[in-house]
């Protein structure tokens, strides 16, 4: 199966797709940044950046001897080889790069896809395709809201995408909690309940979440969601901050999880008790356990060794947050409906899913959020932010600093004079850097600024700090920041700009990703490893 080069084994696109068709367990890797592996991909392909590995690969990839095979070729260089060697130091046994890389997978034929979480977008086509889940146009949701008609909208995104931009009226009511607590906010079954999202997936998925739970209202998806209002030439609330109620009552939670536990049934779900979860972990198959509350919840306490991920953005973001393909998920909630309404839809994208039957709240035993594992960082000296200020105040050409955080965050603010850098591309980024006396590293943290330093030591002969604390730090110092694209030693290719994300979109760019999603269905026949089955 597999051919042998100098430091690692490799695996054809025909290995891999037989892998998929199989149902064998795994982890195709694209260590690209964001915005490259957005523009084309294998369906199943999970996003990497060799510029976190060390931060993502535990906590994504927890069984050392997973099968993962690497691709990465990205402006001339092939990053693969470089993450193999990473992943082979973090104890991974099994190692492969994709033979040829991604251009001999697309010369063989093979499928790619762009935009990110095309999985669960795909899926969501088929629904509508095979459900026809019920939808109405902007225009028509307009005139319900304008003749103040007995309507409800909620929205499905998380409730910082909401802020930014929402449907007039719409509350936020993110995906998984929608069965659970629709009906508080429209008791009257003649009530008419319309979900958005951004653009089709959320949309699509919560109000056939709604039907297959058998609300009784009557349900729809706003056609294309926030894109198809805009498109309408329809304006966007922005800053609203309208909730569900956060309890629910009795009765509404009994006919929630009637509902949900039914449609869960029906996909393949099966259930299985606190005390026998290690009979799932067996050698070869990875067991990821996600608790599919909010956050809040998840916080106030949960199961030990679950980690959160809300059910909506589960659902959508499934490739990030299991990217074994194969692995067993095991899902809990605190009220049986949560954890069937998702468990109901990944087992239909082919996943084999387990739900952790009802517990006392005791068992619940762990509180606050979960830390990723990370290896250690090589030894590195640090600086405190205010030493730090005092070199860019005594000798501005003698101290650089560079700043490994999201690009995003770079430009929201920054040190002044820190020049921005993909970690994975520093040797071509200190290219346009004036060599200093010294380098300072900093990222959010300083996480990421410590493996960077190891980098860096290769590199150049020069000094290296890490600023304690990171710019986290420095601005709690209170000290001086700039905003802005300012010092870009690397573009911005760390993040792929959503067309359906912000208020600033071209509109013909909001119009080519509707024709996108439209054109996925076509794409999922064509690649034919994709493993979905609508019930």
């Amino acid at each position: 199966m597999t051919k042998n080069n100098a430091a690692f084994p490799t695996y054809s696109r025909e290995d891999v797709r037989k892998a998929l068709l199989d149902g064998d367990e795994i982890a195709l890797i694209d260590v690209r940044e964001e915005d490259p592996f957005a523009q084309e991909h294998p369906l199943w392909a999970a996003n990497f950046p060799l510029s976190k590995l060390e931060l993502e690969a535990w906590s994504r990839i927890p069984r050392r001897d997973t099968l993962i095979v690497v691709y990465g070729e990205y402006a001339g260089a092939d990053l693969a080889p470089r993450a193999a060697a990473v992943l082979r130091e973090l104890g991974y046994t099994r190692v492969h790069l994709l033979e040829g890389g991604l251009r001999a997978w697309i010369a063989g034929g093979g499928e790619v896809f762009r935009d990110v979480n095309v999985p669960s977008k795909s899926f969501g086509e088929l629904v509508e395709a095979k459900r026809h889940t019920p939808s109405l146009a902007a225009e028509a949701v307009h005139a319900l809201i304008d003749s103040k008609a007995d309507v409800v909208i909620v929205d499905a995104r998380r409730f910082d995408e909401y802020q930014t931009m929402s449907i007039p009226t719409a509350t936020s009511v993110p995906g998984a909690e929608l069965v659970l607590r629709v009906r508080e906010l429209a008791p009257d079954p003649r009530t008419q309940v319309i979900v958005n999202c951004a653009g089709r997936t959320r949309s699509i998925i919560g109000t056939q979440s709604l039907v297959n739970a058998g609300i009784p209202n009557p349900v729809a998806a706003l056609r294309n969601g926030t894109i198809g209002w805009t498109l309408a030439g329809q304006q966007l609330d922005h800053g609203a901050s309208r909730r569900a109620p956060a309890a629910v009552r009795e009765a509404n939670r009994d006919s929630a999880r009637r509902g949900a536990r039914e449609i869960a049934d029906r996909a393949g779900v099966r259930r299985i008790a606190l005390a026998d979860l290690d009979t799932l972990q067996q050698p070869g198959r990875t067991v990821y356990r996600f608790d599919v509350r909010t956050p809040e919840e998840f916080a106030d306490g949960h199961l030990p060794g679950f980690v959160n991920a809300p059910g909506g953005q589960l659902v959508q973001e499934t490739d990030h947050n299991a990217p074994a393909r194969g692995a067993r998920i095991v899902l809990a909630d605190a009220d049986d409906v949560r954890a069937s309404m998702t468990g109901s839809w990944l087992a239909q994208m082919g996943w084999e899913v387990w739900v952790v039957e009802p517990v006392d709240a005791a068992a619940r035993s762990e509180t606050g959020a979960v830390t990723a594992p990370v290896p250690a960082s090589a030894p590195v000296s640090t600086v405190t932010p205010a030493e730090l200020a005092a070199w860019l105040d005594a000798d501005n050409d003698g101290t650089a600093v560079l700043d490994f955080t999201a690009s995003a965050n770079y430009v929201k603010r920054h040190i002044p004079g820190a020049y921005f850098v993909i970690r994975a591309q520093l040797a071509d980024a200190l290219q346009r850097v004036p060599q200093p006396r010294r380098y300072v590293l900093t990222c959010g943290s300083s996480l990421l600024a410590r493996f960077a330093a190891d980098d860096l030591r290769r590199l150049t002969d020069a000094e290296i700090f890490v600023l304690e604390g990171g710019t986290q730090a420095w601005i709690a110092a209170g000290l001086p920041l700039e905003s802005g694209e300012t010092r870009l030693a690397s573009e911005r290719t760390d993040r792929y700009r959503r067309p359906y994300e912000g208020t600033d979109s071209p509109r013909e760019a909001m119009q080519g990703y509707l024709d996108w999603e439209f054109g996925l269905i076509a794409q999922l026949e064509r690649d034919g490893t994709h493993g979905f089955r609508v019930v």
